[in-house]
């Protein structure tokens, strides 16, 4: 049986959730990492409280979530191969900016380069995938969950982070909103 998010049974009547599925979470490190979770902790705490900074690589934009019935043996087999000849990617972060009619507010990284290149091979590694949201968008988010009021949101998207971040490591994690994502296992890039 295929799952489809609630935004696209729009007759359901219930509000979006994500599908349950695995994440693929590229983390963040660096300077600019931690002056990402600065700025999470000022604009947006509950964001900031439940997850490190991060670029979701799988799961969202370019590719859904995993399907939730693939095992460990499965997801290490395709992607470790992928993760060992993979370096870790030290990337730039363009300003700030808002998805249009939301109060979502990201730094944006280019949709182009070593990321997309990572997010191809996971993609085309042979795993199966639920359907895709959006075209692929690598961001970090500063803000997700409040209402921005006007000088909120013209501070935050004034936000310049100029050092780029550092991925080292991949995150997976099995989601089932509404509870929070069970960590699965990590692996570090370039063996």
């Amino acid at each position: 049986m295929t799952h489809f998010d609630d935004d696209e049974l729009p007759d359901s009547g219930r509000p979006w959730r994500r599908a349950r599925g695995i994440f693929v979470l590229a983390e963040l490190s660096g300077p600019a990492a931690d002056r990402i979770a600065e700025l999470q902790r000022q604009w947006d705490p509950k964001l900031a409280a439940q997850q490190s900074p991060h670029v979701t690589l799988i799961g969202s934009s370019g590719a859904g979530p995993i399907v939730p019935g693939t095992t460990e043996a499965e997801l290490r087999s395709a992607v470790e191969p992928i993760a060992r000849a993979t370096p870790p990617l030290v990337l730039p972060l363009e300003p700030a900016h808002r998805y249009m009619q939301t109060e979502i507010v990201v730094l944006p990284m280019s949709v182009n380069g070593p990321l997309r290149a990572l997010h191809e091979k996971i993609r085309t590694s042979g795993l199966k995938f639920l359907p895709a949201r959006f075209a692929f968008s690598p961001h970090a988010t500063l803000s997700f969950y409040p209402t921005l009021t006007r000088p909120a949101a013209r501070a935050l998207l004034q936000v310049r982070v100029t050092e780029p971040v550092v991925i080292e490591r991949l995150s997976f994690s099995l989601t089932n909103d509404p509870q929070p994502p069970t960590r699965l296992f990590e692996l570090a890039l370039g063996g």
